[in-house]
């Protein structure tokens, strides 16, 4: 088996070549839209599966899709000649589904700050159920408090830290 680290190298250096050699060797007029994404190799290095874009209806990608089954010899002789492993990988072509999840989750995000400005408007027309402060109450805020409301035995403030025979102050 082969370091993963070396899979990913050689994963990255099979798109460039992949992408390269679709715009120079490939002359099929279905592959000129396509766009390659990612590519990923196996752990032995011997089956790289290649992503791709194609903008356009379900037509143009099913026409892409006939058209990189047929250079696909092209493809894969060219990953041969510019990479340096021992076999060269089969290639396999697979239909990158990110544009079509990026829509969906965009226009789920549309929803939810649809939903968050309505939320928003309702907030701002409300009003409290009860009072506007149900913490009011009769006494006064600010109550004054003299020396003759406390008694020498309710608060002892003279802490001169001597301690008795117990070890207790």
């Amino acid at each position: 088996m082969a370091d993963p680290a070396r899979a990913a190298k050689l994963a990255q250096r099979i798109k460039v070549v992949v992408a390269e050699a679709l715009g120079r060797k490939v002359k099929d007029p279905r592959l000129e839209g396509i766009t390659v994404t990612d590519a990923r190799v196996t752990n032995d290095l011997q089956h790289a599966t290649v992503y791709y874009t194609v903008f356009g209806d379900q037509a143009v990608q099913a026409d892409a899709a006939k058209g990189l089954e047929k250079a696909k010899g092209v493809l894969r002789q060219e990953v041969g000649r510019n990479i340096t492993v021992r076999l060269t990988p089969s290639l396999e072509f697979v239909a990158d589904q990110i544009p079509v999840v990026a829509s969906n989750l965009e226009e789920l995000l549309r929803e939810a700050k649809k939903r968050d400005a309505e939320v928003a408007a309702l907030a701002a027309q409300a009003k409290h159920a009860g009072d506007a402060d149900p913490y009011k109450s009769d006494v006064a805020a600010e109550v004054d408090i003299d020396e003759d409301d406390f008694d020498e035995e309710d608060l002892d403030l003279s802490d001169d830290g001597e301690l008795d025979e117990d070890g207790h102050k």
